[in-house]
């Protein structure tokens, strides 16, 4: 593909839409009632809050990471094909008025937005209604990280940059893609599991006014290992996959397990060895393993001990020795390197395992926000930057939920904006009617017809 010599470039068009593909996306949010809610919720401020509010997320599905990239919606005739366009300043200015009370009612707003959105997409979280199926709930955080001296609580946490740190719960089924419950702007320097057992409480509550019916499983790394944070578990009814860390009671439990009780893995190059007389038909060799111990987590802590099961997975090790010939944690981990974790489940190990490596999904959603809104803290004050950061989970959500509906069920956010939202049109007006020309022969139109008449049943 060559550019024609012929071309000669004008922005002169003033009845081009850009990002047509805004039109499901923000029926989708209205009829699962975001702006009801929003109007309901926001005392902050400002004039046409609800308003305001949609005009971010509308930005940041279109593309924008910044203040000034919400200035996208002002090209052509998007304020002609869309209600409450505003400018970026407006919009910053909104931003700023916000408080940390006004940023937990935008909370409320992000998770009935949820429960709406599932009720209206019922597959956005298939089989969260059956009860003899399993939803995924992941804790993580990341750090953001941001430059200069003007932004309000910014420090340096535990990955040695300074930035803003953001806790994020999401919920997933083994049939969708994972939506995210909560999420919340911290001080760059907490703790990863500071407040995790609050946020927890949250996400579950979002989840119950969802209509979730099947049992929970929350999953998270060693920085949620907290008495808490498996309480606020416990509570809720939920079972829990939690890392452990390497300490001196977990290696007491490790060098317990009978070499017997090891049971090999599909772990990468593992191989499947047939055997008619094994009562599997078969084992793998492999150079992993896993097993499990009966364990007491938090026994230090008399009024909090969890009695659950410990899963460790082995894996040879190939990391060279240290100077001395011996590695340094000690003879028992010469050969394996350990990982442990703690779980309620009633699943066997193997299981057990596998479902706790697939905690990897919430990673991919921070990913995800770190592509998109959360590429930039946007604001030096601290309220606006958590209050863009729930905005952005907004975002991410009816991103999810409009790409089920166009039938790309597995579709990440960056593919949803370049198939189905950043898609051209003009504008026409015929009979007191506004049409969407797009373009002849759009691969995806087909899924973005089916995402329209998703959110809009009634609609022409």
């Amino acid at each position: 593909m060559k550019a024609s010599h012929r071309l000669r470039p004008q922005f002169d068009n003033p009845n081009l839409v850009p990002s047509a593909g805004l039109a499901p996306a923000l029926v989708l949010a209205q009829n699962a009632g975001f702006h009801q809610c929003a109007e309901q919720a926001l005392t902050v401020d400002s004039p046409n809050a609800a308003l305001k509010a949609g005009c971010v997320v509308a930005g940041m599905l279109a593309g924008a990471d910044t203040v000034d990239g919400l200035g996208l919606l002002r090209a052509g005739a998007t304020a002609r094909a869309f209600t409450g366009v505003r400018a970026p300043s407006t919009l910053g200015t909104f931003l700023r008025s916000f408080t940390f009370g006004h940023v937990r009612q935008l909370d409320r707003v992000a998770g009935a937005t949820v429960a709406g959105l599932v009720r209206q997409v019922p597959d956005l979280l298939a089989g969260h209604d059956e009860h003899d199926e399993v939803v995924m709930v992941d804790v993580d955080d990341t750090v953001r990280q941001v430059y200069g001296y003007a932004k309000q609580a910014a420090g340096y946490g535990y990955t040695g940059v300074k930035g803003l740190n953001v806790q994020v719960v999401t919920v997933s089924t083994e049939q969708s893609a994972p939506l995210v419950l909560d999420a919340r702007c911290r001080k760059g320097a907490t703790a990863s599991g500071s407040g995790s057992a609050a946020a927890l409480g949250r996400a579950l509550a979002v989840l119950d006014r969802a209509g979730a019916r099947a049992m929970v499983v929350v999953r998270a790394d060693s920085a949620f290992y907290r008495a808490d944070f498996v309480a606020a578990a416990v509570a809720r009814g939920a079972w829990f996959s939690v890392t452990a860390p390497m300490n001196k009671a977990v290696t007491r439990a490790v060098a317990s397990i009978d070499e017997g009780a090891w049971t090999a893995i599909a772990y990468p190059q593992a191989v499947w060895e047939q055997d008619l007389d094994h009562p599997g038909g078969g084992y793998w060799v492999s150079d992993a393993a896993v097993a499990q111990v009966p364990f007491v987590a938090f026994s230090s802590k008399k009024k909090t001990q969890v009695p659950c099961h410990l899963v460790v997975r082995r894996v040879k090790r190939l990391a060279p020795r240290s100077a001395d010939g011996t590695n340094e944690q000690g003879e028992l981990f010469d050969t394996w390197r350990h990982h442990a974790f703690i779980t309620n489940t009633a699943w066997d190990a193997v299981h057990a395992d596998a479902c706790h490596r697939d905690h990897a999904i919430v990673e991919q959603v921070i990913a995800e926000l770190k592509d998109g809104p959360l590429a930039h803290m946007p604001s030096g004050s601290y309220a606006a930057n958590a209050a863009w950061t729930v905005l952005a989970t907004i975002a991410f959500n009816l991103a999810r939920a409009l790409a089920v509906a166009a039938g790309h069920t597995t579709a990440r956010w960056a593919t949803v904006r370049r198939t189905i939202i950043n898609v051209p049109a003009t504008l026409a007006n015929t009979a007191h009617t506004c049409y969407l020309h797009m373009p002849t022969s759009w691969p995806w139109a087909g899924g973005w017809l089916k995402a329209w008449h998703t959110a809009q049943p009634a609609g022409p």
